[in-house]
């Protein structure tokens, strides 16, 4: 499936797929899909998008550009995001000090059930709330808890990264980090 991690041999099979289709309008929509696709791959720019902290204030992902990115993109109606989150805030104690961004960033379409959750739920992180169309439209984030590494250059190194509580999720960003 194109909204999972592929790769660009994935990619140039759906292609050459769609270009042998005799429906357009399927081999179109296909390609649209292929496209799409292909923004995500390791070395392609970040999608940036919009979000706000809890005090309201407006940010940008770009506005971290030269530090390593770790994205979590949760919501709290969202049992696997729950359980993914000690470990992500886990990871950024480790990461303290280094030049890494650990950016959790609820896609909850209610702020007010977001804020009552923070109040609830004592978060070390800065956390933050989204509801940018580049999720969907660039990201394709269509399913959660989904993580998401980018570089120091602002280019994605993996949009579909190991969660959290994987081992290879320290490894990955070690590596990018060169360490």
């Amino acid at each position: 499936t194109l909204r999972h991690r592929v790769d660009k041999a994935a990619l140039d099979e759906a292609r050459a797929f769609a270009d042998s289709l005799t429906n357009r309008d399927f081999a179109d929509e296909l390609l649209a899909k292929v496209s799409q696709a292909e923004r995500l791959l390791a070395g392609q720019p970040a999608i940036d998008f919009a979000f706000t902290d809890v005090e309201g204030n407006e940010h940008r992902l770009s506005d971290f550009r030269g530090k390593v990115l770790y994205l979590d993109f949760w919501a709290t109606w969202c049992g696997p995001c729950i359980q993914e989150s000690p470990h992500f805030e886990q990871l950024a104690s480790k990461f303290a000090g280094q030049d890494v961004e650990f950016i959790a960033l609820s896609t909850d379409t209610s702020r007010e059930a977001w804020l009552a959750f923070l109040k609830a739920h004592k978060k070390q992180l800065p956390q933050y709330n989204t509801t940018d169309a580049a999720l969907d439209e660039g990201w394709l984030i269509y399913y959660i808890p989904r993580f998401v590494l980018i570089d120091r250059d602002f280019n994605i190194a993996d949009a579909y990264a190991p969660r959290p509580s994987q081992p290879e999720a320290e490894e990955a960003i070690r590596g990018l980090l060169g360490k």
